[in-house]
């Protein structure tokens, strides 16, 4: 059952979080607690929920079957995972010693998950918190003039699948059959070229601003900080740009009319996402949800072994015409 404890702070700084006694059946105590923790998605944006004791994948696997209405799959993933049940996969591979810098979870992506569990069956010695950050606060703190020209031509992200960096092919499209990444393209507004070498380069053109299904709220909901490559660390910009090339890099964001991101538009995205974060760091057996179009997440810096499962359900289809570019983004 649900303790007093619930924390709301005035101005707060660790997301609103929910204390629950340890329970031997958590899928019984998730569909009881169902429409509860959905009212308190809805009203933050995303909830911690502390003492449920989850160990296990498939103890997150129950948990999701209790409060969504269905997984999602994850298509067109940018770093690889491993599947332990529809819908629910381990973190993304990614340096620890590198933040993954806020982002939504496939906003490049045609179809995305409205919802996303976090649950961490084992922490870090040191940092490693999945913080979040409130998009519809961040549009509104962003300059005035950067939001319209995204909310008018959008942005495009870049990407080159090859074996060494990222997703592979077969890890983004789950498959390596030519005609059925063809075909998932083609559905998906995704443009594609096969390469000489057998590798696949994409773009697609994206909004930048999107209004939240359920309150109408215009939510800030993109990768352009996360995917650019200003947001690498220097180091790792300078290999993949003399390995790769300026315009073959695995991925990168520009404006929707095709012109760069510069670099001091992508230090003042992220500044902006600092200032609305919220963090509280992992225990184990901790659970958190998350509304993934009206909050953004992130994964700190850390020390030490840790796993923190992730799970996507009710998936969303993006709707309406796509912003002016300006110019032909083909």
């Amino acid at each position: 059952m649900l303790s007093a404890l619930f924390r709301k702070q005035g101005a707060p700084t660790e997301p609103a979080t929910l204390q629950v006694g340890s329970t031997t059946d958590v899928e019984a105590w998730a569909a009881d607690q169902r429409d509860t923790l959905h009212g308190l998605v809805a009203e933050h944006g995303a909830l911690m929920v502390q003492g449920l004791g989850l160990r296990t994948a498939a103890d997150v696997a129950a948990v999701l079957r209790q409060v969504a209405t269905r997984p999602a799959i994850e298509r067109e993933a940018f770093a690889a995972r491993e599947s332990y049940a529809e819908g629910v996969y381990s973190s993304s591979a990614w340096p620890a010693g590198q933040t993954m810098c806020m982002h939504h979870e496939l906003s490049y992506a045609d179809e995305f998950p409205g919802l996303l569990l976090f649950a961490c069956l084992r922490p870090p010695t040191e940092g490693g918190a999945t913080a979040v950050a409130d998009s519809a606060a961040v549009l509104e703190a962003l300059p005035t003039g950067l939001v319209e020209r995204f909310e008018r031509e959008g942005w495009l992200l870049t990407r080159t699948y090859n074996d060494e960096i990222g997703a592979t092919l077969t890890q983004a499209f789950g498959t390596d059959d030519r005609r059925a990444v063809e075909a998932y393209c083609r559905a998906n507004d995704v443009e594609w070229a096969w390469q000489t070498d057998g590798s696949l380069r994409t773009r697609q053109h994206r909004g930048a601003v999107v209004h939240h299904p359920v309150t109408g709220r215009r939510c800030w909901f993109n990768q352009i900080a996360f995917l650019n490559e200003w947001t690498m660390a220097p180091e790792v910009r300078e290999f993949l740009i003399e390995e790769y090339g300026p315009d073959s890099l695995p991925f990168n964001t520009r404006f929707g009319n095709g012109d760069p991101v510069p670099q001091d538009v992508v230090e003042q995205i992220n500044k902006v996402y600092e200032a609305h974060t919220l963090r509280r760091p992992w225990q184990a057996g901790d659970l958190m949800l998350v509304d993934n179009i009206r909050t953004a997440h992130s994964r700190e810096a850390y020390a030490g072994p840790r796993d923190v499962v992730v799970a996507m359900a009710d998936p969303v289809r993006r709707t309406g015409p796509a912003p002016r570019t300006g110019r032909a983004a083909a």
